[in-house]
């Protein structure tokens, strides 16, 4: 008999021992079928919409000819890096980008954090209902249509900003043909467009903030303003924290769209960015492989600015992105 179970229990062991010689991501796997089914559809959309098309990036190192096709097309190097370095329009293009992506993050950054915390501190709950409702509206809106409203609110003719100033015995002013205002313009419509939408995440964020603390200020005679430096502000650092190093990674990534439709050769030297420039060589000229080397030279910048900020983040504070 005791043989017997001696040799039941190496048997149990041995079945035991493949399952437990298995990987990690297989114990996940039959712990979580559902779960990894849920997150299959998501997975095969970035394979396939963003992983995949990387290959084409070989036509940056090549002479890309349509007829040829990618692989027997002739392999150039690094011919239209240089050539992008080379041109003289490269200093002009790289201040424009990163001067409008820089007052987009100064200036936009900001708004939906200081409009998160007022809707806050809003105690009436159909008020805080409608600011948000008319708030996140516009970030629905085409921006086609928005440039388009931008364009016919700034009209010298007619347009609603220059009559309101004719009533204060102003003259018309053409707003979209002077190139020192184009990147206030554009910054302005940013955050008329998306403030409502990105105050979610920090109206989420201030849910999780225990009201005991704000209780803890109140029996303390902290003020509406202290309660907000001391309590709010550090309640949703962490949000803060990682949004602002998505938005330096995405400093460089300015819209095409927008920009596109706003600018005229009158407001190049402010408005003519390194999006449209690769519109215009890529896809108005044919000059594919040059686009895309200048698109894939403002990506590694936007990977280093990204790295470099979660970085410091790191090493100052104990939030990041990894």
């Amino acid at each position: 008999m005791a043989q017997t179970s001696a040799v039941q229990d190496n048997t149990r062991k041995e079945v035991k021992l493949p399952y437990r010689r298995q990987g990690r991501f297989m114990r996940t796997w039959h712990h979580n079928k559902a779960l990894w089914l849920l997150f299959l559809p998501c997975l095969l959309y970035y394979l396939i919409f963003r992983y995949a098309p990387m290959f084409g990036l070989v036509i940056t190192f090549k002479d890309y000819n349509l007829f040829k096709g990618i692989w027997a097309s002739d392999w150039v190097g690094l011919k239209y890096y240089r050539m992008f370095f080379e041109n003289p329009d490269f200093w002009p293009l790289m201040k424009n980008t990163f001067l409008l992506g820089l007052y987009k993050l100064f200036f936009g950054f900001p708004a939906p954090i200081i409009l998160a915390i007022l809707l806050n501190e809003v105690r009436k709950a159909a008020f805080k209902k409608f600011v948000q409702t008319v708030s996140y509206l516009p970030h629905f809106i085409s921006n086609v249509i928005v440039a388009s409203m931008v364009i016919m609110f700034l009209s010298p003719t007619g347009g609603l900003i220059n009559n309101l100033l004719g009533t204060f015995g102003i003259s018309p002013i053409n707003f979209m043909n002077e190139p020192g205002l184009f990147r206030g313009i554009y910054v302005l419509s940013e955050i008329w467009q998306h403030i409502g939408w990105e105050t979610i995440i920090y109206l989420a964020a201030l849910t999780a903030i225990d009201p005991q603390l704000y209780e803890a200020a109140d029996m303390d005679g902290a003020s509406r303003m202290r309660k907000i430096w001391h309590v709010t502000l550090p309640g949703i650092s962490p949000a803060i924290v990682i949004t602002l190093i998505l938005n330096i990674g995405k400093v460089l990534e300015i819209g095409f769209e927008k920009v596109f439709l706003m600018q005229n050769p009158a407001i190049y030297d402010t408005a003519d960015i390194i999006s449209t420039y690769v519109y215009r060589v890529g896809m108005e000229q044919g000059n594919f492989s040059y686009g895309a080397s200048i698109d894939l030279f403002m990506g590694i910048i936007s990977l280093v600015f990204i790295y470099s900020a979660n970085y410091i983040s790191r090493r100052v504070s104990e939030t990041s992105l990894w």
